[in-house]
C-alpha cells in the first residue's frame, strides 16, 4: 500500500479515497488497509435501505441524501448495483439516478457491483464502509441490490436497516415471511401517492402487531412528492445505532474478527489456499449459504 496514498487519504483528497475504495473492491491489500487504518472510527451512522427489485430504493435514497443534506450532516452512498456478466462492473449505475452535485463536497457516491448471491451487497463492503467512516463522512448510505428473503447480509455493517415495500406488488404474501422483515429498523411504505399505500401500511402494522419481538417504526414516504422524507430522516437520526449498541466491546471484537477473515482471505489470494477456494465457490455458486459459509470458515480459520 503506497504511504503517499495514505497520507492523501488522511488528509482528505477524494482522489486518494476513490482510489483506495477501488483497491477494497478489488480485494487487493485488504488485510495491510485495515491494520493501517488503525481502530474503528466512532460517530458515523450507517444506514442500509434495502428491498426488492423496482421498489425505488435510488430514487429515494438520492431525496434521502438530499433531505439529510439540508441538515448539514455529509454523506456518502454506497450503491450496490448487480454484476455485469461481460465487464463484471456495475450493470445499471445508480448514481445515474441520484442527484449530481459535483459542487458539494459533502455528498460521495459510488456504485459498487455485486455478485449474485452475496446477500445484496458487494464483496469487500465493510472495508469500503470503514474507509468512509475514516475520510469522515456523519452519514454512510447503503442500497442493496433488490433483496429477496433472506438477503440480510447488509444488517451486519448497519446501524439502521430501512426496507422499502411498495403497493400494488401482488405480493402480500412473501415479504411477511422474509427475513427482511425481522431485522428492518424503518419499514417504509414507498410510492405512497400511489393507490394501495393505506392498505399496505395496514397489512404490516398488523403482521407487526402479532410478532412478540422489536417493533420497526413504520412510515409512508413518496418521492415524488416529497411526503415523509422529514420525518424519515428524524427516525433515523434518533435511533440508537446498533454497533454502539454493545457496551462490552463486542463491535470491537466483530472488527478483530473481519480482520482475521480479510488476513485469511489475503494469504488465500497469495497461496490459492484450496480450501478456502472451496467455501468461496460453492457460496458463489450457490451451493452453501451465507451462515453455512461462514460456519465452514470460521472453522478454518480456527484449524490455523
Amino acid at each position: 500500500m503506497p504511504d503517499d496514498l495514505l497520507e492523501r487519504f488522511r488528509h482528505r483528497d477524494r482522489l486518494a479515497l476513490a482510489r483506495l475504495l477501488s483497491r477494497a473492491a478489488r480485494g487487493e491489500g485488504v488485510a495491510d488497509l485495515l491494520a493501517r487504518l488503525g481502530p474503528p472510527a466512532k460517530g458515523g451512522r450507517v444506514v442500509a435501505v434495502t428491498g426488492s427489485g423496482g421498489v425505488g430504493k435510488s430514487t429515494l435514497v438520492g431525496k434521502l441524501l438530499e433531505t439529510i443534506r439540508r441538515h448539514g450532516p455529509t454523506v456518502a452512498v454506497l450503491a450496490c448495483d448487480p454484476q455485469s456478466p461481460l465487464s463484471g462492473g456495475a450493470l445499471l449505475g445508480d448514481r445515474f439516478r441520484m442527484p449530481s452535485r459535483p459542487d458539494d463536497d459533502g455528498v460521495f457516491i459510488r456504485s459498487l457491483a455485486a455478485a449474485g448471491g452475496h446477500g445484496a451487497v458487494a464483496d469487500h463492503l465493510d472495508v469500503m464502509v470503514r474507509l468512509l467512516e475514516k475520510f469522515g463522512f456523519d452519514v454512510l448510505l447503503i442500497e442493496t441490490v433488490g433483496a429477496g428473503q433472506g438477503d440480510t447480509a447488509v444488517h451486519a455493517l448497519a446501524d439502521v436497516v430501512v426496507l422499502l415495500l411498495q403497493p400494488e406488488t401482488g405480493d402480500d404474501i412473501q415479504w411477511e415471511k422474509a427475513g427482511l422483515l425481522e431485522v428492518a429498523d424503518v419499514i417504509v411504505i414507498h410510492k405512497a401517492d400511489l393507490p394501495g399505500a393505506a392498505a399496505v401500511e395496514a397489512q404490516v402494522r398488523q403482521t407487526l402487531a402479532l410478532s412478540a419481538g422489536r417493533q420497526p417504526a413504520v412510515l409512508r414516504v413518496s418521492s415524488r412528492t416529497g411526503e415523509g422524507l422529514e420525518p424519515l430522516w428524524e427516525v433515523i437520526r434518533d435511533l440508537p445505532p446498533r454497533r454502539a449498541a454493545d457496551e462490552s466491546g463486542g463491535r470491537d471484537l466483530l472488527r478483530l474478527a473481519q480482520e482475521a477473515v480479510a488476513e485469511r482471505f489475503a494469504r488465500a489470494e497469495a497461496t490459492r489456499d484450496p480450501a478456502l477456494r472451496r467455501i468461496l465457490a460453492d457460496w458463489r455458486g450457490g451451493v452453501v449459504d451465507g451462515d453455512r459459509a461462514v460456519a465452514a470458515l470460521l472453522r478454518l480459520l480456527a484449524g490455523g
